[in-house]
Order: structure tokens, then sequence, then C-alpha cells
């Protein structure tokens, strides 16, 4: 029998890259809904992530958490689906996904949260400054159609999803380089399959 795919997230959350994922590599899955500061804290969800934070699948009996891991995890586990990288891309697959996880993230966030690393103090900060960030982005985005090189890969939608995020919420400098990437990477299917089933599943607003 196939392993059950379960997949742990809120559709207000960064579930929504692993969603794009899953949907990518056309394999069933069960989706189940959890809640900040309930479903998410209570002891059920945090024996799969202690952290008590979505995204999260398990597939059998393996846990996956990190949006990164998992696009990385499903890429490796379903190869059909022609995510995960050649040889010849592997170094910029790689790359680009754990730049995105790493000094990418902590530059936005950082930022979003109104905190400034002192000048003296850059070295000590493994992302450096946030202009140098978005500068390496746009040459990484810039040398190739996609991350990895010539075709879509699973660093796509992973990198992909925090450019279009960053570029929709304004923390992401809109730089034309950006906008065209975004463009390439979320003109699939898979992506506006996700993005509707995650927006079917936002809390209803109150009439105003």
């Amino acid at each position: 029998m196939t392993e059950e795919l379960v997949f742990y997230t809120n559709p207000m959350s960064r579930g929504r890259i692993a969603r794009w994922m899953l949907e990518e590599i056309g394999e069933p899955y069960r989706t189940e809904y959890l809640d900040f500061g309930t479903t998410m804290k209570a002891p059920e969800y945090l024996s799969v992530n202690p952290m008590g934070k979505v995204p999260a699948i398990r597939h059998g009996d393996t846990i996956v958490t990190e949006c990164a891991a998992i696009c990385a995890y499903m890429a490796e586990t379903f190869p059909q689906a022609g995510l995960a990288p050649t040889a010849a891309e592997r170094g910029n697959y790689f790359r680009w996904m754990f730049f995105a996880a790493g000094p990418m993230e902590m530059a936005v966030v950082n930022h979003a949260l109104g905190f400034e690393i002192p000048p003296e103090r850059l070295r000590m900060a493994g992302c450096g400054s946030l202009a140098h960030v978005f500068d390496t982005l746009e040459q990484a985005v810039s040398a190739s159609p996609f991350i990895a090189g010539d075709r879509f890969t699973a660093a796509d939608v992973y990198v992909g999803s925090h450019v279009g995020w960053g570029l929709n919420f304004g923390t992401i400098e809109k730089r034309q380089a950006f906008i065209d990437y975004w463009g390439r990477v979320s003109d699939r299917d898979a992506y506006r399959r996700g993005n509707e089933l995650d927006n079917a599943a936002m809390p209803k607003q109150p009439n105003s």
C-alpha cells in the first residue's frame, strides 16, 4: 500500500509553500488545518512538530518540517514529478534554496520587525545587509530562466514563494528582475490550484 501523505497547515502561513509543492508532485494527500495558539500547540500536534508551527508533513512514519526541507524531501521522494535537480543543477539548486531559507529570510524578517544590524556588526550576521541580500538575489534570478538553470525545479517553489510573498507585501524591493522571475515561476497550474485551495480555507470575515 502507498504510505499516506498528511499535510498540516494553516492557510495564513508558510504552509502555502508546501501546498504548492504538494500540488506539483501530484500525489494524493490529506490536509489537516490547525489554528494558531490552540490546535497548533496541542499535545497531538506537538508530537509532530515540537515547535508548534506549520507546515509539516507526515509520509508514513516520516515527519518533515521546515518548508525548504519539505520541498527537497518531496522532490527526492517523488522523482516522477521531475522537480529534483540533475547533476548539473544540483549546486545552484541547493545553494539558492538554502540562501532563501537562511540569509534572505533572516534579513527580510529582521527588517520587517524594525531590527537593523549595526554596520560594524554585519560580519557577525550570516545574512549581511538587506541591500547585499537583494543584490545577490537579483544576480541569482537573472543568471538563468529558473533558479537552478533552464527548467523549473523544487527550488523555484521555495525561492519563488519568498519572492512572490515579498513583492505582494512590500518586504522585497520591486526590482524588475524579481517581478520577471516571479512571473515565470508562478505561471503554473499547480500554483493556481494550491492558491485556490488555501484561499477557500481562509477564515470567513464578518460583514462590515
